[in-house]
């Protein structure tokens, strides 16, 4: 009998699997608001945010990724998360994030019409979620 205590979590970006392992919870940003999954969740499809993610990993705790936007399939296998990229913690640069997060604002903040905004809109959100997860690592 499967351990009814976790759930499969596998997370796949064009280049690689970010994370494959078993978690007690996950926690996202779906397009509809926040999503908290636990092991024997209902069926469920959800298109994600650029925003944090957070697994419950038994034996390891709270881990967080930046998690670019995809969808979520969650079904009776577990959890498969599919994004145009994935990163951890130990792999922001902090300092470039800022630099991104400057030019983005620089950007929204000309009112020309050469500047694309719903791209800054886009660079400013992902420098934003860098940022938020390396001010929380311990």
């Amino acid at each position: 009998m499967k351990n009814q205590s976790t759930m499969k979590v596998t997370i796949i970006t064009p280049d690689y699997v970010a994370f494959e392992g078993e978690a007690s919870f996950l926690a996202v940003r779906a397009s509809d608001g926040d999503l908290g999954i636990m092991p024997n969740h209902a069926p469920l499809l959800a298109v994600l945010e650029i925003w944090p993610m957070k697994l419950v990993i038994p034996d390891k705790g709270d881990s967080e990724f930046a998690v670019f936007g995809g969808f979520m399939d969650v079904n009776a296998d577990g959890v498969t998360i599919v994004t145009p990229n994935c990163e951890l913690p130990e792999a922001i640069d902090k300092e470039r994030a800022e630099r991104a997060k400057k030019r983005a604002e620089e950007r929204l903040a000309d009112k020309s019409t050469t500047v694309d905004h719903a791209r800054a809109k886009l660079a400013l959100r992902r420098a934003l979620t860098r940022l938020d997860i390396v001010s929380r690592r311990k």
